[in-house]
């Protein structure tokens, strides 16, 4: 690679970055993470610690939705290899079944209850400094997904997209926070998480609080979604119009 071409690239993923939040989505994990160390510099404790890995795995599903971004900007390149449709297969599926943690960290508020604050309101800004970081990242990865599916197939199957990764979404919520499934849970005992579903599909009377924190979070995540890409399409269009 010559160093024309390396700088035409890094040029092309420094704008693909702007353009899909990466800067302030990087500086909202950075800012909860020094919330985090200033916890433990105060008190030497790290309870809260679990937040970073539940972020590292919100982060996940937005890496995955970029690369395909990446991969849909410079098609042309990689259709010559052969490898296009393939990666972009590999890499939807795999932000399909990542994509619940992002919302998942929203659940985390729950550890407030548990034991004893450092300061009730410190301790409520650490933690949803991550759930709402993660919140965003999962918002900002399933506008990139949905762009695609709408340039390709059009806008009801773009919605019915969001709409259908919503209620995943709400389900995996469930799973993972009442059930304790993980998200790589469904490579390795597919079995259990069928058993459960099963269970609950067949028997809704005894088990309302499945669908009822399925059916919460999926409407909340679409609502959410839904004020996002109002404002982003409301931005552009002022843009525009200058």
């Amino acid at each position: 690679m010559t160093a024309s071409s390396a700088a035409v690239a890094v040029r092309r993923a420094h704008a693909l970055l702007v353009a899909n939040c990466f800067y302030p989505l990087a500086l909202a994990s950075l800012i909860s993470g020094a919330f985090l160390a200033l916890r433990f510099g105060f008190t030497g404790s790290m309870r809260y610690r679990f937040l970073v890995w539940n972020l590292f795995l919100a982060w996940v599903p937005y890496g995955c939705a970029v690369t395909i971004a990446y991969l849909g900007s410079s098609r042309e390149e990689t259709r010559e290899a052969g490898r296009w449709k393939l990666w972009v297969a590999l890499l939807g599926a795999t932000w399909l079944f990542t994509f619940p943690n992002a919302p998942y960290i929203l659940t985390d508020v729950v550890h407030l209850m548990k034991g004893r604050p450092y300061r009730w309101w410190f301790d409520a800004g650490l933690v949803l400094s991550f759930a709402l970081t993660g919140c965003f990242l999962g918002v900002a990865s399933l506008r990139i997904v949905h762009e695609r599916v709408r340039e390709q197939y059009g806008e009801l199957i773009g919605w019915a997209l969001v709409a259908a990764t919503a209620g995943l979404s709400g389900l995996g919520i469930y799973l993972g926070r009442f059930l304790r499934f993980n998200s790589w849970d469904v490579l390795i005992v597919p079995h259990r998480i069928l058993k459960a579903l099963a269970v609950r599909i067949f028997d809704p009377v005894d088990h309302s609080q499945a669908y009822g924190v399925t059916l919460m979070f999926a409407a909340l995540l679409f609502a959410c979604y839904a004020v996002f890409r109002s404002g982003s399409r409301a931005s552009n269009t002022g843009d525009t119009s200058r």
